[in-house]
């Protein structure tokens, strides 16, 4: 069960909400120690100076940063206490804004802000209209002597917020050569067609739940089998040697041709041989597969056509026809020839 981590205050104009922030994400992923293996012992690390390779106490550890002439400047823990901020315990929302006008890319760490049991009230009320309103709080606070800048948005009932990175610590695309050149393609309406086809081909909603992270899930199988004295060993996977695309348009075709194909064959698409129609009873849901080949399927014998596939139906239509004009053909011939005998 998460604890929460902070307590203090959200406040925005005149009222405050005591709340609590609990960790709305905890981060799994399989840790190792290093390990001597002539002794099965784990290996610690220790801090030596590089002049003469002695292991330095504790006491006399610093920090210090790299001026560009190679030198350090020495900070000590004094010198920056005295620069910590203010110890506040309140979230000071400054001002309100439209979720779409903030980049993803400013989030960063996200939490669960819960209401203090005397104040569900106006919690509710702050919830509620931040989210009739489509507006994300932006606001300022300290927490372990840090101060950081937030966003205190609704989601499904509750206020969450996420701490953010600054503008200035984003990194500058234009310094970056390789997306220089994206702005001179030129594209033809035919390719960007087809690629908005094979957008809308893999269209789905998000559901993260269908997602797993299966390196992890791996790791701790293999783990599984070697405490219990496996010995064999995995093979490698082999990464496939991605080739450069000579003809945009075929690869396009082909990954659309391919998405249909899988979405043919999801569980939940139609199978074939099967076509949906209505009930007597009105329902969409009722199908059933063609008639067998010798008409003992479920309408067979005059019985009720209900269920009987549309498709079906269609097809043999002709064929009853031409049946029926055969059998049709051989009576008068018969009769033909009875009236020739006498």
């Amino acid at each position: 069960m998460p604890r929460a981590i902070w307590s203090g205050t959200i406040s925005f104009g005149l009222v405050s909400i005591p709340v609590k922030l609990y960790n709305a994400v905890s981060r799994k992923s399989v840790h190792f120690n290093q390990i001597d293996t002539r002794t099965n012992s784990r290996i610690k690390q220790k801090r030596v100076s590089e002049a003469d390779g002695t292991e330095v106490p504790s006491e006399a550890l610093a920090k210090g940063y790299q001026l560009g002439s190679g030198e350090y400047v020495i900070i000590t823990e004094e010198d920056l206490a005295a620069l910590d901020p203010e110890v506040s315990r309140s979230v000071e929302i400054e001002e309100f804004i439209d979720l779409a006008d903030i980049d993803p890319v400013f989030y960063d760490s996200a939490y669960l802000v819960a209401p203090d049991k005397a104040t569900v009230k106006p919690y509710a009320l702050l919830q509620q209209a931040m989210e009739a309103s489509g507006k994300v709080g932006i606001a300022r606070f300290v927490m372990r002597t840090k101060q950081y800048l937030a966003a205190i948005r609704p989601v499904d009932g509750k206020l969450m917020l996420s701490t953010m990175v600054y503008a200035d610590e984003l990194n500058d695309p234009a310094e970056i050569p390789e997306l220089a050149v994206v702005e001179d393609v030129q594209l033809s309406e035919r390719e960007l067609g087809m690629a908005r086809q094979l957008i809308e081909s893999l269209a789905a909603e998000f559901e993260p739940e269908r997602f797993q992270d299966t390196y992890r899930e791996q790791v701790l199988e293999l783990i599984e089998r070697k405490a219990s004295g496996a010995t064999e060993l995995v093979e490698p996977s082999v990464e496939p040697v991605a080739g450069k695309v000579v003809d945009l348009m075929a690869a396009l075709e082909a990954s659309v041709s391919a998405a249909k194909e899988a979405r043919g064959r999801h569980p939940t698409s139609t199978k074939p041989g099967v076509v949906k129609v209505p009930s007597e009873t009105g329902a969409d849901d009722a199908s059933t597969e063609d008639e067998d080949e010798d008409g003992t399927g479920p309408s067979a014998n005059g019985g009720s056509t209900r269920g009987r596939s549309a498709a079906a139906t269609t097809a043999k239509a002709p064929a009853r026809k031409r049946a029926a004009k055969t059998a049709a053909k051989k009576q008068t011939a018969k009769k033909t020839g009875t009236r020739k005998t006498a």
